[in-house]
C-alpha cells in the first residue's frame, strides 16, 4: 500500500526535553533502552517508559539533541504523562524536564536532510519537527501503511494493560544489558523464563472493523484492534499458526507474514 501524494503527512506528536548535567544518568534509570551511547545527530532510539509493574506508561522515540540535551518523542496525549512523571521521580537529579511546543511532521520516500528516520511505515521516511506550521497531509492517511507494518499505535493496540513483549516492543524498545530502570524485573522474568500467552498480528481480512472476534473454527483467538479494508491488526493467542483458517465478522482470514521493517 503507498500514498501517492503529498509526500508530508502530519504527525500528532508530543515532545519533551530533558536537559542537564544529569539528563543521560537520569533517562538511563528511568528508560527501557540504553540512553549514554546516543549519539548526537539523527538517531532515534525507542524506548518505554514503564510502572514498576511493567505496564506502558509511554512509547517513547529518544534523540540527543546535545552532550546534555535530549528530546522524547511520544504521541501527543501523552507529553503532559511523560513530563509529570519523569518530574515526580527527578528528586536531586541535575536536569531540566519540559514540554516543548513542536509540530512533527513524516517525509515520504526521500530524506529532507535533517530529523530522523522512521521505519514504523514499511516504507523509507524521515521524521522531522518544529514550531513552524506546514501544509500537510493528515496522519489518517498513514494508517494502512502501519497496519501492514504491524507498528502498534497508542489507544489502538498499546495502552496500560498491554505487556511490552505482546506488542513485540521487548525486541525493539528494551536493552536487556543495561541496569535498572522502572519494570526492568517484570520484563527480563517473562524475557527469559516464559512468553506472553498472545501477540501482535497482522491479519488479512476482506471487513474486518476494530473490537471484531477473530475466530479459530468456533473459538475466540483473539480481537482486531486496528483495521483497513483487506488489512487488520489484532492480538492473536499464540498457539494459533501461521497457516491457520481463520474467521472475522463471518468472513474468512489469515494470518499475513509481515516483511521485516526497513
Amino acid at each position: 500500500m503507498a500514498i501517492a501524494s503529498p509526500t508530508l503527512v502530519r504527525l500528532p506528536r508530543g515532545y519533551v526535553r530533558v536537559a542537564g548535567p544529569e539528563a543521560a544518568d537520569f533517562l538511563e534509570r528511568m528508560l527501557s533502552n540504553e540512553i549514554p551511547s546516543l549519539e548526537p545527530g539523527r538517531e532515534a532510539r525507542p524506548a518505554l517508559l514503564l510502572t514498576p509493574k511493567s505496564r506502558i506508561v509511554a512509547p517513547l522515540r529518544v534523540v540527543r539533541e546535545g552532550p546534555e540535551a535530549f528530546l522524547l518523542i511520544t504521541e501527543a496525549e501523552l507529553a503532559e504523562t511523560v513530563a509529570s512523571t519523569l518530574m515526580r521521580a527527578r528528586f536531586a537529579a541535575r536536569c531540566e524536564v519540559e514540554v516543548r511546543p513542536h509540530r512533527g511532521y513524516l517525509h515520504l520516500g526521500s530524506d529532507p536532510g535533517e530529523g530522523v528516520a522512521n521505519g514504523d511505515y514499511g516504507v523509507e521516511a524521515w521524521e522531522t519537527w518544529g514550531e513552524e506550521e506546514r501544509e500537510a497531509a493528515a496522519a489518517s492517511e498513514l494508517e494502512a501503511l502501519r497496519i501492514e507494518a504491524g507498528t502498534p499505535a497508542w489507544g489502538k493496540e498499546l495502552d496500560e494493560k498491554v505487556l511490552p513483549a505482546e506488542a513485540g516492543l521487548d525486541e525493539t524498545h528494551v536493552s536487556f544489558t543495561k541496569g535498572c530502570y522502572p519494570g526492568q524485573e517484570p520484563i527480563a522474568r517473562l524475557h527469559y523464563r516464559g512468553r506472553p500467552n498472545r501477540r501482535l498480528r497482522v491479519l488479512e481480512a476482506a471487513d474486518a472493523k476494530p473490537g471484531d472476534e477473530i475466530l479459530l473454527g468456533d473459538k475466540a483467538v483473539g480481537r482486531v484492534t486496528s483495521a483497513v479494508p483487506g488489512l487488520a491488526l489484532g492480538y492473536v493467542r499464540r498457539e494459533v499458526t501461521d497457516d491457520a483458517e481463520l474467521v472475522i465478522g463471518g468472513t474468512d482470514a489469515r494470518l499475513h507474514l509481515t516483511p521485516a521493517r526497513p
